[in-house]
């Protein structure tokens, strides 16, 4: 019986010491090494140095000077743009806002968007949370709680013919459209255009 009672101090000791894990606010500090390398390290808001980064490991990262609870990093050998922790966990990969240029997406009404393995589209929130998995094809940010999503869309590229080198820009081309709000339901969808479903809900591209 007192083993018994060991057991269960010990497993509500352990209970409670997962779940008071506390995610913690930081921002990155950058020292250039070399001529091509910097040295990255995550700091609190006193600038004491959380962790150090590998620079084998990590290319760029998202310039932002603010204390946020995860940080957008280029990876090597990883493509895209990763979110990761204080502890350096990758949380999720973040969508490129503008096509064939180095853009990862901003924080907007505490939202970020996201991509995932099979080239779709969610959000996450200001503390690294998923709130809306990824599942469209294409979508815009969030104004005033509401997210223009497109379905069937196709690359339409600016030149009839495409380069060798991959040096092709294209536009994105939707045969119908919707909006959501902002826990991810869907309000409106059908065989709409972008410019009728902006116009419905006052959003405009900023």
């Amino acid at each position: 019986m007192k083993h018994l009672k060991i057991i269960l101090i010990l497993s509500i000791l352990s209970f409670f010491s997962i779940n008071s894990y506390c995610q913690k606010k930081f921002k990155v500090k950058v020292e250039e090494k070399y001529e091509t390398v910097n040295q990255y390290y995550l700091v609190d808001e006193k600038e004491n140095i959380l962790r150090e980064l590998d620079t084998s490991k990590y290319y760029a990262f998202l310039a932002e000077n603010s204390l946020k609870y995860f940080a957008v990093f280029g990876i090597k050998g990883k493509s895209g743009w990763s979110a990761i922790d204080e502890n350096e966990k990758i949380l999720f990969q973040v969508y490129n806002s503008i096509n064939r240029e180095p853009s990862p997406d901003n924080l907007i009404e505490n939202k970020i968007r996201i991509i995932n393995e099979n080239n779709k589209i969610g959000f996450a929130n200001e503390k690294g949370e998923i709130i809306i998995k990824p599942q469209f094809e294409i979508i815009t940010s969030f104004q005033n709680n509401r997210a223009i999503f497109g379905k069937k869309c196709e690359k339409e590229y600016w030149e009839k013919e495409k380069h060798e080198n991959g040096c092709n820009h294209y536009s994105i081309k939707c045969s119908e459209h919707g909006f959501i709000n902002e826990k991810g339901e869907i309000i409106k969808f059908g065989n709409y255009t972008f410019e009728e479903i902006a116009k419905e809900i006052n959003w405009k591209n900023e």
